[in-house]
């Protein structure tokens, strides 16, 4: 019996090593390219039809209708009758920390402990992730590495998708700390010793209310002793926890707050009010309800799942679909990404199509998965956009970006680099196309 486990454990490594090993990081851009022809989608709302995009050494240089491309440039892209995009980014996601959610040694995504701001995301993120290509495959270029966490999980950090380790991928190191936020809702429990009324043990259950509330005013306690902490210059002993959240007070670092009723982000602003800190609130399913409180703090938004049911009953079944044309409307920053664990990331675009058919225009939407996940990400200055100055991250497709029955990317560039589109699901599709003749079948 060990014998033949070893063998499975064997030849299990075995197809790891060798699934995509072909897809390599692509090495530093230099010179000057040019993509022309292109129906050119900037980021911020601007459409150029017919543009030139010129690129050096890896920085968007210039863009517009005239461009003037020497006639023995060597690096020209031809790209009549596509769309041209910046690189989409995922804002809000467990990337390279979980690789198959059913395999508990594939995941490293949370640390044990309620009380981890030191834990820091990026020295786990492994960039041979398969799920990586797949992602770029879909135009997804840039994504918000997430640690997992019952409670202040710990720091995230901004990256590329295409890099040989974590310190080549990183845009922004340590760039966000995430605070998930207690229910605060009282819970209905039923069963033997539950303190369900009239059970043999009722007013026994936990009240997850007052646990919550407890647990919040520990944080405040441990915020308003770290920035004294912090405020002291030299000390005799380093505290790793008061140190990892100095970014905060002095806002370079985001802080991430995952609630969605109103309930928790009414709390959540207290943070705001006390420490000032510089909020984005994740999940926020119920955000359109304070839309304009939210914009009067400053507060911005990341709405994780487009494609769900509402949070209760009394909301409108399609409220989810709304909710980015309500803050778009009351002025709130916000972005779009997509949680669900069946598509890890890769509906991004779809769930942004779906807010355009329910309220925003398509360059709204567009802005919600580049430019603004970039501002609210603190990367806005290096990427989102299709901007002289910024990072050449952008993806051709020949359909729309939006559409699920049109979308199709043809190119992808990160930094300059054209990047490998080749991933595990497209090898699986062709090496079974090849045993069963499905081409000739099919007649391609």
């Amino acid at each position: 019996m060990r014998k033949i486990f070893f063998l499975l454990l064997s030849a299990a490594a075995t197809l790891v090593g060798y699934s995509q090993a072909n897809v390599l990081p692509a090495p530093a851009h230099k010179g000057v390219m040019y993509i022309k022809n292109a129906t050119i989608h900037v980021g911020n709302g601007t459409v150029i039809e017919n543009g030139i995009i010129q690129v050096r050494d890896g920085k968007i240089e210039k863009v517009g209708k005239d461009i003037v491309i020497p006639p023995d440039a060597a690096d020209v892209v031809d790209a009549k009758g596509k769309q041209v995009y910046p690189g989409l980014i995922l804002p809000v996601s467990s990337l390279g920390l979980v690789e198959i959610g059913a395999v508990r040694a594939s995941n490293d995504a949370r640390e044990i402990g309620e009380l981890n701001p030191n834990v820091r995301s990026i020295v786990a993120y492994n960039t041979d992730s398969k799920v990586i290509n797949t992602l770029r495959s879909n135009g997804i270029l840039a994504a918000n590495i997430v640690p997992q966490g019952s409670f202040l999980a710990g720091s995230s950090s901004v990256v590329q998708l295409d890099a040989w380790n974590w310190k080549d991928a990183s845009l922004k190191t340590d760039a966000g700390m995430h605070l998930f936020m207690p229910s605060l809702m009282p819970r209905p429990s039923f069963g033997r010793g539950s303190g369900f009324p009239g059970g043999p043990n009722a007013g026994a259950a936990p009240d997850p209310v007052k646990e919550g509330v407890e647990q919040l005013e520990k944080l405040k306690t441990f915020f308003r002793e770290a920035k004294a902490y912090n405020a002291v210059t030299a000390h005799s002993e380093v505290n790793l926890k008061y140190e990892s959240v100095k970014d905060l007070f002095s806002k370079k670092q985001k802080f991430y707050v995952h609630a969605n009723t109103v309930k928790q982000m009414l709390v959540a602003l207290d943070f705001v009010k006390e420490f000032g800190f510089d909020m984005v609130i994740v999940g926020a399913s119920e955000s359109w309800e304070i839309a304009g409180l939210l914009k009067q703090h400053h507060v911005a938004v990341v709405l994780q799942q487009m494609h769900s049911l509402p949070t209760t009953t009394d909301d409108d079944v399609d409220q989810p679909y709304k909710t980015a044309a309500a803050l778009q409307k009351a002025g709130v920053l916000f972005a779009i990404s997509d949680d669900d664990p069946q598509t890890r990331g890769r509906n991004l675009p779809f769930n942004a199509g779906t807010a355009a058919a329910y309220g925003l225009t398509k360059e709204e939407a567009l802005s919600a998965i580049t430019l603004n996940a970039a501002k609210l990400m603190g990367v806005g200055d290096q990427t989102g956009s299709i901007e002289p100055g910024k990072e050449a991250s952008f993806i051709i497709s020949s359909g729309d970006i939006l559409d699920m029955a049109t979308n199709n990317v043809t190119d992808a560039f990160i930094q300059g680099r054209k990047v490998n589109l080749d991933d595990k699901q497209k090898q699986l599709n062709d090496r079974y196309e090849q045993k069963y003749e499905l081409k000739q079948k099919k007649g391609f």
